[in-house]
């Protein structure tokens, strides 16, 4: 399935930060799911899209359009895991400022839920290792 998104003139681009726990588990699951992560926001009603470059917000009323970016994340600019991670925010569309005031919370809790559904039926297991024999 293929998705089209579209984009209005930049109203405002402003630094901002994304906590450490949020981008280490939209990045781990967009690792799992390979080159795109569809995470839906059933709390506001809203679709975010991840890939390798940035995050991008669309309202459910509103599909096509991107509503609100998260662009240029800076990982290696902090000194810990979990440490808060610099990132670009765009505006694309007026409402976006009010509608970023819940977003990041909302979206932690989206990628929880579908964290939680993506873990293993089964407990895990190590396996042991056989050593391989010496040459003599």
């Amino acid at each position: 399935m293929e998705e089209r998104f579209y984009r209005e003139q930049e109203l405002a681009r402003l630094p901002d930060f994304l906590a450490g726990a949020t981008y280490n588990l939209a990045h781990t699951l967009l690792a799992r799911a390979g080159k795109c992560l569809f995470v839906p926001i059933r709390s506001m009603q809203y679709m975010a899209v991840l890939d390798a470059e940035e995050i991008i917000f669309v309202d459910s009323q509103n599909r096509a359009w991107v509503e609100l970016a998260w662009q240029h994340f800076r990982p290696q600019a902090r000194n810990a895991l979990d440490e808060r991670v610099p990132y670009e925010l765009v505006y694309y569309l007026p409402h976006a400022k009010e509608t970023m005031k819940r977003l990041p919370a909302e979206f932690h809790k989206a990628l929880q839920v579908l964290a939680e559904r993506d873990l293993p039926l089964e407990d895990a297991r190590v396996l042991p290792l056989a050593r391989p024999a010496r040459a003599e």
